[in-house]
């Protein structure tokens, strides 16, 4: 199982944890991505395809602090996020990012 973790606009802000199978974060992260925006991945699947992939995830949430890591960050409400066009952590702005984190990010693009 991986981690997702969900990042939305909701004013509880707990910003969850859910399992996915290999075959569901493969089909939200496709080509080794980490990070995806549910508009995007409602239009590359489609939203029924879409729906079906994510209905499993919800019944499958995990404390944080029993997570073994997070493997991909899924963000709703979109209107004013901007993530990497290669939708990596990795290739996040250097603008963006603290100066450790721009030598660890380097180390993995």
């Amino acid at each position: 199982m991986k981690n997702i973790q969900i990042i939305d606009g909701a004013s509880n802000a707990t910003f969850s944890i859910f399992q996915a199978t290999e075959a569901e974060f493969a089909a939200i992260f496709p080509d080794g991505t980490d990070m995806e925006l549910i508009e995007d991945l409602a239009k590359r699947l489609g939203q029924r395809e879409a729906g079906k992939v994510l209905g499993g995830l919800w019944h499958r949430p995990i404390l944080k602090r029993d997570a073994q890591g997070i493997h991909g960050t899924l963000f709703y409400d979109n209107q004013n996020r901007e993530i990497p066009a290669t939708k990596r952590e990795v290739d996040q702005d250097r603008s963006s990012i603290n100066p450790a984190q721009r030598i660890l990010f380097a180390r993995h693009q």
